[in-house]
Protein backbone atom coordinates (compact mmCIF):
# COMPACT_ATOMS: atom_id res chain seq x y z
CA UNK A 1 0.00 0.00 0.00
CA UNK A 2 1.48 3.34 -0.98
CA UNK A 3 1.99 6.21 1.18
CA UNK A 4 -1.72 8.17 1.10
CA UNK A 5 -2.45 11.66 0.99
CA UNK A 6 -5.43 11.29 3.13
CA UNK A 7 -4.94 12.73 6.97
CA UNK A 8 -5.79 10.11 9.28
CA UNK A 9 -3.98 6.65 8.81
CA UNK A 10 -6.65 5.37 11.33
CA UNK A 11 -10.48 5.93 11.93
CA UNK A 12 -11.13 3.78 15.13
CA UNK A 13 -14.85 3.33 15.38
CA UNK A 14 -17.08 1.88 18.75
CA UNK A 15 -16.63 1.51 22.38
CA UNK A 16 -14.88 4.40 24.98
CA UNK A 17 -15.73 3.50 27.90
CA UNK A 18 -14.45 3.26 31.92
CA UNK A 19 -12.54 -0.22 33.29
CA UNK A 20 -13.27 -0.28 36.59
CA UNK A 21 -10.64 -3.18 37.95
CA UNK A 22 -10.30 -4.30 41.01
CA UNK A 23 -7.33 -3.01 42.91
CA UNK A 24 -6.23 -5.75 45.09
CA UNK A 25 -6.15 -9.39 43.70
CA UNK A 26 -9.45 -11.59 44.31
CA UNK A 27 -11.21 -15.02 43.14
CA UNK A 28 -13.92 -12.40 41.31
CA UNK A 29 -15.91 -9.85 41.15
CA UNK A 30 -18.02 -11.67 44.66
CA UNK A 31 -15.16 -10.60 46.87
CA UNK A 32 -13.66 -7.73 44.92
CA UNK A 33 -13.47 -4.61 47.46
CA UNK A 34 -12.18 -1.95 45.41
CA UNK A 35 -12.07 -0.90 42.28
CA UNK A 36 -9.96 1.63 40.16
CA UNK A 37 -10.71 3.60 37.25
CA UNK A 38 -8.71 3.47 33.60
CA UNK A 39 -9.73 4.38 30.48
CA UNK A 40 -10.74 1.42 28.56
CA UNK A 41 -12.33 0.31 24.91
CA UNK A 42 -10.29 -1.14 22.10
CA UNK A 43 -10.73 0.62 19.56
CA UNK A 44 -9.99 3.77 21.57
CA UNK A 45 -6.93 1.67 23.01
CA UNK A 46 -6.07 0.70 18.92
CA UNK A 47 -6.08 4.67 18.23
CA UNK A 48 -4.04 5.68 21.04
CA UNK A 49 -1.28 2.90 19.78
CA UNK A 50 -1.17 3.89 16.05
CA UNK A 51 -0.66 7.75 17.80
CA UNK A 52 2.12 6.49 19.88
CA UNK A 53 4.04 5.37 16.27
CA UNK A 54 3.75 8.61 14.51
CA UNK A 55 0.11 7.94 12.70
CA UNK A 56 -2.61 10.50 12.70
CA UNK A 57 -5.69 8.65 14.03
CA UNK A 58 -9.40 9.83 14.96
CA UNK A 59 -12.17 8.40 16.98
CA UNK A 60 -15.58 7.97 16.43
CA UNK A 61 -17.55 6.90 20.12
CA UNK A 62 -20.61 8.33 22.04
CA UNK A 63 -20.27 9.10 25.91
CA UNK A 64 -22.66 10.33 28.02
CA UNK A 65 -23.25 13.92 29.13
CA UNK A 66 -21.26 13.39 32.44
CA UNK A 67 -17.83 13.37 34.13
CA UNK A 68 -16.78 10.26 33.32
CA UNK A 69 -17.16 10.68 29.66
CA UNK A 70 -15.18 14.12 29.92
CA UNK A 71 -12.62 12.03 32.20
CA UNK A 72 -12.80 9.42 28.88
CA UNK A 73 -12.36 11.84 25.87
CA UNK A 74 -9.66 13.88 28.01
CA UNK A 75 -7.38 10.98 28.06
CA UNK A 76 -7.67 9.64 24.40
CA UNK A 77 -7.20 13.62 23.91
CA UNK A 78 -4.10 13.40 25.85
CA UNK A 79 -2.83 9.55 23.93
CA UNK A 80 -2.72 11.99 20.38
CA UNK A 81 -6.18 10.93 19.31
CA UNK A 82 -8.59 13.34 17.27
CA UNK A 83 -11.40 13.77 19.54
CA UNK A 84 -13.96 16.06 17.71
CA UNK A 85 -16.09 13.16 16.17
CA UNK A 86 -16.87 11.75 20.09
CA UNK A 87 -20.39 12.67 20.72
CA UNK A 88 -22.03 13.30 24.37
CA UNK A 89 -25.96 11.16 24.41
CA UNK A 90 -28.32 13.57 26.67
CA UNK A 91 -30.27 10.29 27.92
CA UNK A 92 -27.58 7.09 28.24
CA UNK A 93 -24.63 7.46 30.96
CA UNK A 94 -21.15 6.67 29.61
CA UNK A 95 -20.36 2.55 29.75
CA UNK A 96 -18.56 1.13 32.13
CA UNK A 97 -17.14 -2.31 32.69
CA UNK A 98 -16.23 -3.70 35.85
CA UNK A 99 -12.99 -6.52 36.33
CA UNK A 100 -11.94 -8.44 38.50
CA UNK A 101 -8.15 -8.46 39.44
CA UNK A 102 -7.43 -12.20 38.87
CA UNK A 103 -4.25 -14.81 38.15
CA UNK A 104 -6.54 -16.65 36.00
CA UNK A 105 -9.51 -15.36 32.99
CA UNK A 106 -10.82 -12.46 34.59
CA UNK A 107 -14.83 -11.89 35.74
CA UNK A 108 -16.11 -9.18 34.59
CA UNK A 109 -19.75 -7.12 33.87
CA UNK A 110 -20.30 -5.21 31.42
CA UNK A 111 -23.24 -2.26 31.84
CA UNK A 112 -23.60 -1.25 28.20
CA UNK A 113 -25.19 2.27 27.90
CA UNK A 114 -23.50 5.54 25.54
CA UNK A 115 -21.11 3.14 23.75
CA UNK A 116 -23.99 1.53 21.58
CA UNK A 117 -25.15 5.00 20.35
CA UNK A 118 -23.32 5.81 17.67
CA UNK A 119 -25.21 7.66 15.16
CA UNK A 120 -24.97 7.95 10.67
CA UNK A 121 -23.99 11.69 11.47
CA UNK A 122 -21.01 10.62 13.27
CA UNK A 123 -19.82 8.86 10.03
CA UNK A 124 -20.33 11.00 7.05
CA UNK A 125 -19.08 10.30 3.54
CA UNK A 126 -16.50 13.51 3.98
CA UNK A 127 -15.02 11.38 7.15
CA UNK A 128 -14.68 8.31 5.12
CA UNK A 129 -12.36 9.81 2.64
CA UNK A 130 -10.20 11.26 4.61
CA UNK A 131 -9.17 8.22 6.40
CA UNK A 132 -6.63 4.93 5.23
CA UNK A 133 -8.03 2.54 7.54
CA UNK A 134 -11.45 2.13 9.26
CA UNK A 135 -11.18 0.18 12.41
CA UNK A 136 -13.82 -1.20 14.90
CA UNK A 137 -14.31 -4.93 16.72
CA UNK A 138 -16.99 -7.58 17.88
CA UNK A 139 -18.05 -5.64 21.21
CA UNK A 140 -18.91 -2.44 18.60
CA UNK A 141 -21.03 -4.14 16.56
CA UNK A 142 -23.09 -6.56 19.53
CA UNK A 143 -25.53 -3.63 19.87
CA UNK A 144 -27.92 -1.44 18.08
CA UNK A 145 -28.17 1.21 16.92
CA UNK A 146 -24.61 1.42 16.52
CA UNK A 147 -24.20 -2.44 15.17
CA UNK A 148 -26.52 -0.85 11.77
CA UNK A 149 -24.50 2.32 11.38
CA UNK A 150 -20.75 0.84 11.74
CA UNK A 151 -21.83 -2.14 9.02
CA UNK A 152 -22.98 0.71 6.79
CA UNK A 153 -20.48 2.94 7.19
CA UNK A 154 -17.53 -0.30 6.40
CA UNK A 155 -19.22 -0.69 3.09
CA UNK A 156 -19.16 3.17 2.24
CA UNK A 157 -15.52 3.28 3.48
CA UNK A 158 -14.38 0.31 1.64
CA UNK A 159 -16.10 2.18 -2.04
CA UNK A 160 -14.56 5.33 -0.67
CA UNK A 161 -11.27 3.59 -0.46
CA UNK A 162 -10.33 3.13 3.06
CA UNK A 163 -9.29 -0.48 4.24
CA UNK A 164 -11.79 -1.75 6.78
CA UNK A 165 -10.47 -3.54 9.15
CA UNK A 166 -11.96 -5.43 12.89
CA UNK A 167 -10.60 -7.25 15.97
CA UNK A 168 -13.02 -9.89 15.66
CA UNK A 169 -13.19 -10.48 19.59
CA UNK A 170 -16.01 -12.47 20.02
CA UNK A 171 -17.33 -12.84 23.63
CA UNK A 172 -20.60 -14.94 24.27
CA UNK A 173 -21.30 -12.71 27.52
CA UNK A 174 -21.28 -9.57 25.34
CA UNK A 175 -23.04 -10.82 22.47
CA UNK A 176 -24.87 -13.99 23.65
CA UNK A 177 -26.70 -14.53 19.73
CA UNK A 178 -23.73 -16.38 18.05
CA UNK A 179 -25.93 -16.79 14.89
CA UNK A 180 -26.56 -13.39 14.41
CA UNK A 181 -22.43 -11.74 14.99
CA UNK A 182 -22.05 -14.19 12.35
CA UNK A 183 -23.98 -13.01 9.89
CA UNK A 184 -22.85 -9.69 11.01
CA UNK A 185 -19.17 -10.35 11.14
CA UNK A 186 -19.99 -11.68 7.21
CA UNK A 187 -21.84 -8.66 6.26
CA UNK A 188 -18.78 -6.63 7.91
CA UNK A 189 -15.67 -8.99 6.35
CA UNK A 190 -17.97 -8.30 2.85
CA UNK A 191 -16.31 -4.84 2.71
CA UNK A 192 -13.08 -6.61 2.02
CA UNK A 193 -11.97 -6.51 5.68
CA UNK A 194 -8.67 -7.20 7.39
CA UNK A 195 -9.31 -9.52 10.10
CA UNK A 196 -7.57 -9.81 13.20
CA UNK A 197 -8.58 -13.12 15.44
CA UNK A 198 -7.03 -15.32 18.39
CA UNK A 199 -7.32 -19.24 19.06
CA UNK A 200 -9.81 -18.06 21.75
CA UNK A 201 -11.89 -15.44 20.33
CA UNK A 202 -12.52 -18.29 17.49
CA UNK A 203 -13.21 -20.62 20.22
CA UNK A 204 -15.86 -18.67 21.35
CA UNK A 205 -17.19 -17.26 18.29
CA UNK A 206 -17.76 -20.98 17.02
CA UNK A 207 -18.56 -22.78 20.70
CA UNK A 208 -15.63 -25.36 20.44
CA UNK A 209 -11.88 -25.45 19.02
CA UNK A 210 -11.90 -25.69 14.95
CA UNK A 211 -9.06 -26.79 12.72
CA UNK A 212 -7.16 -23.35 11.74
CA UNK A 213 -7.70 -24.11 7.98
CA UNK A 214 -11.70 -23.99 8.39
CA UNK A 215 -11.55 -20.89 10.28
CA UNK A 216 -9.80 -19.25 7.87
CA UNK A 217 -11.66 -20.63 4.91
CA UNK A 218 -15.12 -19.50 6.67
CA UNK A 219 -13.56 -16.16 6.80
CA UNK A 220 -12.00 -15.36 3.27
CA UNK A 221 -15.00 -16.68 2.16
CA UNK A 222 -17.24 -14.38 4.31
CA UNK A 223 -14.87 -11.69 2.20
CA UNK A 224 -11.76 -11.08 4.65
CA UNK A 225 -9.22 -10.02 2.21
CA UNK A 226 -6.54 -10.86 5.15
CA UNK A 227 -6.71 -12.78 8.05
CA UNK A 228 -3.85 -12.27 10.92
CA UNK A 229 -4.73 -15.59 13.43
CA UNK A 230 -2.50 -15.19 16.45
CA UNK A 231 -1.52 -18.18 18.51
CA UNK A 232 -0.50 -16.38 21.73
CA UNK A 233 3.09 -18.19 22.49
CA UNK A 234 3.05 -20.09 19.18
CA UNK A 235 3.16 -16.90 17.36
CA UNK A 236 0.78 -15.92 14.08
CA UNK A 237 0.02 -17.13 11.19
CA UNK A 238 -1.04 -14.55 7.85
CA UNK A 239 -3.71 -16.03 5.53
CA UNK A 240 -4.22 -13.72 2.31
CA UNK A 241 -5.11 -13.59 -1.55
CA UNK A 242 -8.14 -15.76 -1.38
CA UNK A 243 -6.16 -18.38 1.49
CA UNK A 244 -3.53 -19.19 -1.31
CA UNK A 245 -0.77 -17.60 0.59
CA UNK A 246 0.11 -18.01 4.18
CA UNK A 247 2.93 -16.45 6.22
CA UNK A 248 3.59 -17.72 9.52
CA UNK A 249 5.95 -16.24 11.89
CA UNK A 250 7.00 -18.30 15.23
CA UNK A 251 6.61 -16.86 18.72
CA UNK A 252 9.06 -15.61 21.33
CA UNK A 253 9.94 -16.22 24.71
CA UNK A 254 9.11 -12.81 26.56
CA UNK A 255 8.87 -12.38 30.60
CA UNK A 256 5.01 -11.36 31.22
CA UNK A 257 4.44 -8.46 33.32
CA UNK A 258 0.84 -7.53 31.97
CA UNK A 259 -1.09 -8.68 29.21
CA UNK A 260 -3.78 -6.27 29.40
CA UNK A 261 -3.79 -4.66 26.24
CA UNK A 262 -1.23 -6.83 24.04
CA UNK A 263 -3.96 -7.34 21.26
CA UNK A 264 -4.90 -3.86 20.46
CA UNK A 265 -0.51 -3.71 20.87
CA UNK A 266 -0.47 -6.01 18.01
CA UNK A 267 -2.48 -4.98 15.90
CA UNK A 268 -1.23 -1.32 16.06
CA UNK A 269 2.04 -2.87 15.23
CA UNK A 270 0.19 -4.94 12.11
CA UNK A 271 -1.31 -2.14 10.42
CA UNK A 272 1.04 0.40 10.93
CA UNK A 273 3.50 -1.49 8.67
CA UNK A 274 0.30 -2.04 6.61
CA UNK A 275 0.49 1.38 5.94
CA UNK A 276 4.37 1.50 5.20
CA UNK A 277 3.63 -0.79 2.54
CA UNK A 278 5.55 -3.93 3.79
CA UNK A 279 4.52 -7.80 2.98
CA UNK A 280 2.09 -9.91 5.41
CA UNK A 281 5.22 -11.66 7.06
CA UNK A 282 6.48 -8.33 7.76
CA UNK A 283 3.30 -6.53 9.44
CA UNK A 284 3.04 -9.86 11.40
CA UNK A 285 6.63 -9.24 12.93
CA UNK A 286 6.13 -5.52 13.80
CA UNK A 287 2.98 -6.65 15.60
CA UNK A 288 4.41 -9.28 17.30
CA UNK A 289 7.26 -6.55 18.30
CA UNK A 290 4.72 -4.17 19.59
CA UNK A 291 3.13 -6.65 21.55
CA UNK A 292 6.21 -8.09 23.71
CA UNK A 293 6.87 -4.28 24.65
CA UNK A 294 3.75 -3.88 26.06
CA UNK A 295 3.44 -7.76 27.57
CA UNK A 296 7.00 -6.56 29.36
CA UNK A 297 5.95 -3.18 30.93
CA UNK A 298 2.68 -2.81 33.30
CA UNK A 299 0.02 -0.51 31.94
CA UNK A 300 -0.01 1.39 28.35
CA UNK A 301 2.96 1.74 25.80
CA UNK A 302 4.95 4.47 26.15
CA UNK A 303 3.75 8.19 24.87
CA UNK A 304 5.84 7.59 21.90
CA UNK A 305 6.81 4.32 20.12
CA UNK A 306 9.95 4.96 18.12
CA UNK A 307 8.18 3.91 14.25
CA UNK A 308 11.34 2.08 13.09
CA UNK A 309 12.06 -0.57 16.13
CA UNK A 310 9.04 -2.08 13.99
CA UNK A 311 11.03 -3.01 11.60
CA UNK A 312 14.21 -4.30 13.54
Amino acid sequence: MTTSPRPYTLLAVGELLADLIGHHVSSSLLDALDFRRYQGGSPANMAANMARLGNKTAMVACVGADNIGLYLTREVAEAGVDTQFITNDPLEPTSIVLVSRTAATPDFVAYRHADCQIKPSQIPDSLLAQAQLFHTTCFALSRQPAQAVIVDAAKRAQAAGCQVTIDANYAPSIWPDREQAWQVLADYCSAGALVKLSEDDAERLYGKKQPTERILSDFHTMGASMICFTMGPNGSLVSYEGGTQQAIVPGKKVDVVDVTGAGDAYWAGFLTAFVDGHTPEQCARSGATLAHMKLARQGPLPRQVDRKSLYR
